[in-house]
């Protein structure tokens, strides 16, 4: 695209010096940039863009958008603005033909849960729709293009040029999820939702966010930013928010919305659950909605399944799909990689094997697991590093009141040191004998396993779909699901 097709709708853009240069892409990473590139030189939290601009130009940028003009610079053009990020979007947008004004665009926001609903969604809306595309924690997926997730929502360049290629490939939707990071950095800018769905939201981030009202205000962004009186689009869906009625920022998120809402939750909700059975390995329930009632049986464990599921069930309901249809859909839904993934083995214990790190996530979990038949349950979990400190103690007293016994261990330290991170999380046990300490997070998963005896549930948490440990020197490869079956290999030949 030539550079001034690229800003002729930009006015507050000042460019010094050639217009009919031709841009092959646009970004805010000097390590990224590939020849032709307009190279964004924009301050973040800890670097300043400008600083790495000479590194982009030896990458190739044929241009740079900057906040201040630099003689220095000959041969390449200049785009100078007072506000960086309030271009960035836009020139995106313009870039990449609008691609989320082609595709059916869903965000999916709050603490727990974002990841499971997104999959979830996928597999419900491509019976009904087409094909879906996912952007989200464990992985960024549309056809048969699969990238290992660097963010739950990536960087605002990422996530057009992404949009842009499901676009090209006629994928029909996107279902993204959407953080708290995200919205309050703007990486998600400009897309054009028409969907909003929340989960629930707990004490999380909080050395970001700095208190709960600053969190909650940030996932309002999403919900603010579906414009009812947006143009439509082919797919002819109304724009919609879907919001947890159980949570106490019910209300905040409904009022952030000014399009039609739709609430979930088990009681008191437009969709509600009944005669909830939890299982260990399936749920079974009733869906209630409107005067229908129809039986939903998820393939998986766990009460906080039964609120992602009702959330995927509004979203389809709002879109016009039959309720009977919508579970028996759900039935078949494939197991999400490590969330409560069930590793088999024949020595009749139950090994989960679950991401949650953050205390919210890991009390819905053993809450759940506490209420499935069982002899005793075992909790292996650490904190990560780098990472917010004050959940540590916390997330020791949670496993303490439901765990009948708890390895803590190391989880990704990152630049602390293991040790450091263990000893803050057992401050929050009460007693000494309700815990062990096992550094080494193979050594700890193994002597949880030896503990184990038929009708025992072991809960491996903090990891779940990563197959890699993060210290600070080095990230090796380390998959707790291996490690589990590499424990019954051994101990079951």
């Amino acid at each position: 695209m030539k550079l001034k097709k690229l800003i002729q709708d930009l006015p507050e853009i000042t460019l010094k010096g050639p217009k009919e240069i031709e841009i092959t892409g646009i970004s805010a990473n000097s390590k990224l940039v590939a020849p032709g590139n307009l190279y964004i030189a924009k301050k973040g939290k800890t670097h300043d863009g400008g600083e790495f601009i000479q590194e982009a130009l030896q990458a190739g940028a044929n241009a740079i958008l900057s906040d201040l003009y630099d003689p220095g610079i000959k041969d390449v053009p200049q785009l100078v603005v007072k506000d960086i990020n309030s271009v960035e979007a836009k020139l995106l947008k313009t870039f990449y033909h609008h691609p989320s004004h082609e595709l059916l665009m869903i965000g999916v926001t709050g603490t727990s849960g974002k990841t499971t609903v997104s999959y979830m969604l996928k597999h419900v809306l491509e019976h009904f729709i087409g094909p879906a595309g996912i952007i989200g924690t464990i992985e960024y997926q549309f056809g048969d293009v699969r990238h290992t997730a660097t963010h739950s929502t990536p960087d605002i360049e990422r996530n057009y040029k992404m949009l842009r290629e499901m676009a090209d490939m006629k994928m029909s939707l996107c279902i993204m999820e959407v953080t708290s990071h995200a919205l309050s950095q703007g990486r998600v800018e400009g897309i054009d939702f028409d969907a909003a769905l929340f989960t629930n939201l707990t004490p999380e981030h909080l050395d970001y966010h700095l208190n709960m009202e600053a969190y909650a205000d940030s996932k309002c962004k999403l919900f603010k930013s579906l414009d009812k009186k947006a143009a439509p689009k082919k797919n002819g869906k109304s724009k919609i928010a879907i919001i947890n009625k159980d949570s106490p920022y019910f209300t905040k998120m409904c009022e952030a919305s000014s399009v039609p809402i739709l609430s979930y939750g088990l009681k008191e909700a437009d969709i509600t659950a009944e005669n909830i059975d939890l299982g260990s390995s399936k749920t079974h329930f009733f869906v209630r909605y409107k005067d229908f009632l129809e039986p939903c049986t998820l393939p998986f464990a766990g009460l906080h399944n039964v609120y992602n599921a009702l959330s995927v069930i509004a979203l389809a309901l709002s879109f016009g799909f039959p309720l009977k249809e919508i579970v028996e859909r759900l039935r078949g839904t494939p197991p999400v990689p490590g969330r409560l993934e069930k590793v088999k083995n024949k020595s009749g214990v139950h090994v989960y094997i679950d991401y949650a790190h953050k205390p919210d996530a890991l009390e819905n979990i053993l809450r759940s697991l506490k209420m499935m038949p069982h002899s005793k349950l075992i909790t292996v979990f650490g904190c990560g590093g780098d990472r917010d400190r004050l959940k540590r103690s916390v997330m020791g007293s949670i496993s303490e009141s439901f765990s009948d016994f708890t390895i803590v261990t190391s989880d990704n330290p990152r630049t602390e040191k293991p040790e450091d991170i263990i000893s803050e999380i057992v401050k929050g046990f009460k007693s000494s004998s309700s815990y062990q300490i096992v550094m080494d997070r193979k050594e700890a998963i193994f002597t949880s396993l030896k503990m184990a005896s038929k009708n025992d549930i072991v809960l491996i948490a903090g990891k779940g779909h990563e197959a890699y440990q993060v210290f600070s020197h080095q990230t090796v490869p380390f998959d707790d699901r291996l490690v589990v079956n590499e424990f019954f290999a051994m101990h079951e030949s």
